[in-house]
């Protein structure tokens, strides 16, 4: 059956968004027990820093968080590997997983952002070869036993519940990162299709077959009136496209988000979708088994009734019907 993601960035920007930091976290938390008891697949959490819009940068406390709340969701922190201590990650992941008895993922990333990678004091060259590294570290970290890192001995303790430890997906937006996904991962969480590509035509060379999250849809919400969703949703969304934007600009990144202050030319893009149920099951079925979906009920700050009408939705209307 096709995964159904639910990503979530807790932004909430002065003068956009009406909420408090405490308040964001808050009704996040409540959308991720309420996606827990109604058969929802996977939680995503997000990272950056040093955001003016409080931008989540703390993926794996809120993974604990949301472990502590759940029972059956599985809860998928994103880490963006130059910026941490791979020993850490496998601390705080162990952790996770024992919260949440076995239900613990990581996505690794390189990141892209110059002003983080000045914040942490690392280059942005040495980004492939941090999650190379990290891929090993945490493998040889979750089998509990001491082997050596960096010249010296070291163990991790306690022992996730997962025998293998958390799965470990790589994300990204380019060949190169689908291709070492194939080599090195559980599998690929793609941004763009093309990336995806390349992740599954470097499966097929290894002859391996992997545990993967299948070519990405746009960022989603359900509305019966997309035309009136979008009266709502049209500020925040452009909101989360020019901040992206301006990151790959830093970074020269050539991507899907380009700055924009017109609401019709970004919903004709396709990057956010706000669709009919019908519309929807019918995106399902041209996806097929390897797709997956990420719903954005918080983009942005966006009113968190307008979150929740997209979820309710999505469960009544859509869920019921998918193969």
């Amino acid at each position: 059956m096709l995964d159904v993601c639910i990503k979530f960035e807790c932004r909430h920007p002065n003068g956009l968004c009406n909420t408090t930091a405490s308040e964001q976290y808050k009704v996040a938390l409540e959308m991720i027990a309420w996606a827990d008891q109604n058969g929802f697949h996977t939680i995503n959490f997000c990272e950056h820093h040093g955001v003016d819009d409080g931008y989540l940068p703390s993926p794996m406390i809120m993974a604990a968080a949301a472990a502590a709340i759940t029972k059956k969701v599985r809860l998928q922190a994103n880490v963006v590997m130059p910026y941490h201590d791979p020993l850490r990650v496998a601390e705080d992941m162990a952790v996770v997983d024992i919260i949440s008895e076995g239900r613990a993922e990581v996505v690794l990333l390189g990141g892209y952002v110059p002003s983080e990678f000045e914040m942490f004091n690392v280059e942005l060259i040495d980004r492939g070869a941090a999650i190379e590294e990290g891929v090993e570290v945490l493998r040889k970290a979750w089998a509990g036993e001491s082997f050596e890192y960096r010249g010296r001995r070291v163990r991790v303790t306690p022992k996730p519940v997962q025998p293998q430890g958390p799965p470990l997906y790589i994300g990204g937006g380019v060949a190169v990162a689908g291709r070492r996904a194939a080599r090195i991962a559980d599998g690929f969480v793609p941004m763009f299709p093309q990336a995806y590509e390349a992740y599954a035509e470097e499966c097929v060379r290894l002859g391996k077959t992997s545990l993967h999250r299948g070519s990405v849809c746009s960022l989603l919400n359900i509305a019966e009136d997309p035309d009136e969703a979008w009266e709502a949703l049209g500020p925040y969304a452009l909101h989360e496209t020019n901040c992206y934007a301006r990151w790959q600009a830093e970074t020269g990144v050539t991507g899907i988000f380009q700055e924009s202050n017109d609401v019709n030319a970004l919903r004709e893009s396709g990057i956010f979708l706000v669709l009919t149920p019908t519309e929807c099951l019918e995106m399902i079925e041209s996806l097929g088994d390897e797709g997956y979906l990420m719903l954005h009920p918080l983009i942005a700050g966006v009113d968190a009734n307008f979150g929740w009408q997209s979820l309710k939705l999505f469960r009544e209307k859509v869920m019921p019907f998918m193969a």
